[in-house]
């Protein structure tokens, strides 16, 4: 997960939420984030296939968008998230850390979020 700062310019990094394989997403836990940092919108990453057609695991997430929607009642934008790991794995690489740091599925899952939301940002300034 990411979050802004207070002027919407430069997405910092949250704790990752870890979802076990067969869970439901940790709703509860994103709720309270959204509560306890006055969150008012909340970016979605979008899993498009490589064609931008969407897959099962697309429909998951527009499902799980739904829900943060209903339950919070703020705005949840989708983000095409195509590409953000790869420039996440390459930004950490640069970082210069060790191999099995680098490796870190959280670390990798964190840049990601926070490139996610920067792309957002940016998209918002322009228009």
């Amino acid at each position: 997960m990411a979050m802004s700062d207070p002027s919407a310019t430069i997405a910092q990094p949250l704790p990752t939420l870890i979802r076990r394989a067969g869970k439901r997403p940790p709703v509860a836990k994103i709720l309270e984030t959204i509560t306890n940092n006055e969150i008012e919108a909340v970016v979605v990453g979008l899993p498009l296939a490589l064609s931008g057609e969407d897959t099962d695991w697309t429909r998951d997430v527009r499902e799980f968008a739904q829900t943060l929607r209903t339950r919070s009642g703020i705005t949840v934008d989708l983000l095409d998230e195509r590409m953000t790991s790869v420039q996440a794995e390459r930004a950490v690489r640069e970082l210069g850390l060790k191999k099995s740091q680098r490796e870190q599925k959280e670390r990798i899952d964190s840049a990601a979020a926070m490139i996610l939301l920067q792309l957002y940002l940016d998209q918002r300034r322009k228009t």
